[in-house]
């Protein structure tokens, strides 16, 4: 699991990357609250993200402004393939399957 740095969550808003530790399937998503947001994911609160938890954080980006974290994660859901847009913006030795 890749530490979260309390100082990158300064800002806002925050864009994450989980990817389930049973399937390796992954989840984007957004929040306000990245610490909560993903607690809530483990203790499967969400519809989605129930039958594959626990989850580890893979990916992050924090935003000052809402509407910019929304749009960088649709891009990220569009974007397709999870295993390779991970592979091109984290270190190998954090990227790992």
């Amino acid at each position: 699991m890749i530490p979260v740095d309390q100082t990158h969550f300064s800002k806002k808003y925050y864009i994450y990357v989980l990817r389930s530790r049973v399937d390796k399937t992954y989840y984007v998503g957004y929040t306000n609250n990245i610490n909560r947001r993903i607690k809530e994911h483990n203790k499967g609160k969400h519809k989605y993200t129930k039958g594959h938890i626990p989850y580890e954080v893979v990916y992050s980006e924090s935003f000052k402004i809402k509407k910019d974290a929304k749009e960088r994660e649709s891009y990220i859901k569009r974007y397709g393939n999870m295993a390779r847009f991970l592979k091109n913006r984290v270190p190998p030795s954090k990227a790992r399957d």
